[in-house]
């Protein structure tokens, strides 16, 4: 198994969190991009405003990996007007894999109804342009109860008005990694939380993100089922070595 085929590669901080000027950040980001090159990596996830460099890198390298970015990241309460927008831009700068923010917070107030609707334009406009589709669902902020039923509402959306051989382009992914949590809980991907998504939202894939930084942790990962793994740590899962990023 090529286990940097399921790893895309993540990078999603602002300047002001790493505490560096915009052009330090700016090497980041390219170092970020050009590792991803070379250890030929499913993908690299950068931020919206990277996409057009990522691009631009990725096909001067002749490499084959892909570029991805957020919408809506990382709150997902943008309206869908804007989300739209935002992704069609990603889409003309490039981008092959479009991560929307869920709006869970809708989805916890009961506005069942909202979230159907970005489910329903956000995929649409995707995979009306050939891209792939995940929707971050932050497991973190959800009951274990409400993890089933939104991972539920999007498999519905998705089987009720696309065609089987699309489903396999709509992920559903577990989180942003950067929603705030207390008392050391974990903000990312966790085992159960995991399965919970992978027995509700099939046959849609399932995206590991946030909480997995070791070679064991990603192969217990991929064993469950799950097609892709969103990293800060790929270069140290795909070499077997010890990470200490946070995401």
């Amino acid at each position: 198994m090529n286990i940097k085929s399921y790893l895309d590669s993540t990078y999603l901080k602002l300047p002001e969190q790493v505490g560096l000027s915009e052009e330090e950040h700016l090497k980041v980001v390219k170092n970020c991009i050009q590792e991803a090159i070379d250890e030929a990596f499913k993908l690299i996830m950068i931020r919206p405003e990277m996409v057009k460099i990522a691009r631009e890198m990725i096909d001067e390298a002749g490499s084959k990996v892909a570029v991805g970015t957020v919408i809506g990241f990382p709150e997902g309460t943008a309206s869908l007007t804007q989300k739209l927008e935002e992704a069609n831009q990603a889409i003309k700068e490039g981008a092959d894999d479009l991560d929307f923010v869920c709006n869970y917070q809708a989805f916890k107030a009961g506005n069942n109804a909202l979230v159907k609707q970005e489910i329903l334009e956000g995929t649409r406009l995707g995979l009306e342009h050939h891209k792939v589709v995940k929707w971050i669902i932050e497991v973190a902020a959800l009951t274990h109860e409400e993890i089933i039923r939104l991972a539920t509402l999007i498999k519905n959306v998705i089987i009720a008005n696309f065609k089987e051989p699309q489903f396999p382009n709509v992920f559903v992914k577990s989180s942003t990694g950067f929603y705030p949590t207390t008392e050391g809980l974990p903000n990312g991907a966790t085992i159960p939380t995991v399965v919970l998504m992978l027995e509700n939202c099939w046959p849609l894939p399932v995206k590991a993100a946030g909480g997995v930084r070791t070679t064991s942790e990603a192969l217990e990962m991929i064993k469950l089922g799950v097609k892709r793994i969103g990293t800060s740590a790929a270069k140290a899962i795909a070499h077997g070595e010890i990470s200490t990023t946070a995401y």
